[in-house]
């Protein structure tokens, strides 16, 4: 599965989410500005060393994110909506969304986007994907989740639908 950033603010958040994806084998995406350097030590401490597990890509908008990924095949158009047309399945986490994560029939390559800590996904976005958008359930009230809690609530959703393909589900203890 593929974890898409937009704007990240919090390097520790990152970094965790960071971990998630080395632990489940998903790719990381993030989309400039970020908060942040790259290089940032919260970063780097809160994914610990799981660096080199995890296939990271950087992009300096949202327009280049989907013209790598979406095959080209999208549209801005004046009023700043988005248009895709293209078989590659994106998904929108949003507290503004009417669907729930496990309504959702996750597939192995699906892009998740996942917007800023203070704001979300722009709007536009999820206006012209709201069929794509989906929120994780709180109590009424509750403002949002930490982002890289939603974001390993979600993976995790995506991964046991798709039946822990290529995980180890299976420990075994030490002294026996």
């Amino acid at each position: 599965m593929n974890i898409v950033l937009v704007e990240p603010e919090i390097p520790q958040n990152t970094g965790n989410i960071v971990r998630t994806a080395a632990a489940t084998g998903a790719k990381v995406h993030l989309i400039e500005p970020l908060g942040f350097d790259i290089s940032d030590r919260a970063l780097k401490r809160a994914g610990l060393d799981y660096w080199h597990f995890v296939d990271i890509a950087v992009y300096k908008s949202l327009e280049e994110f989907f013209e790598k990924n979406a095959n080209g095949k999208y549209e801005i158009t004046a009023d700043g909506s988005f248009k895709l047309d293209t078989d590659a399945r994106f998904f929108y986490a949003s507290t503004k969304a009417k669907k729930r994560y496990d309504e959702v029939e996750f597939q192995k390559d699906d892009y998740v986007l996942f917007g800023k800590e203070t704001k979300g996904l722009p709007e536009e976005l999820l206006r012209d994907n709201y069929d794509n958008s989906f929120r994780i359930p709180m109590i009424e009230g509750a403002r949002s989740l930490n982002l890289a809690n939603s974001v390993a609530i979600v993976i995790y959703e995506g991964m046991r639908q798709q039946g822990f393909e290529s995980l180890l589900t299976k420990g075994h203890l030490t002294k026996f």
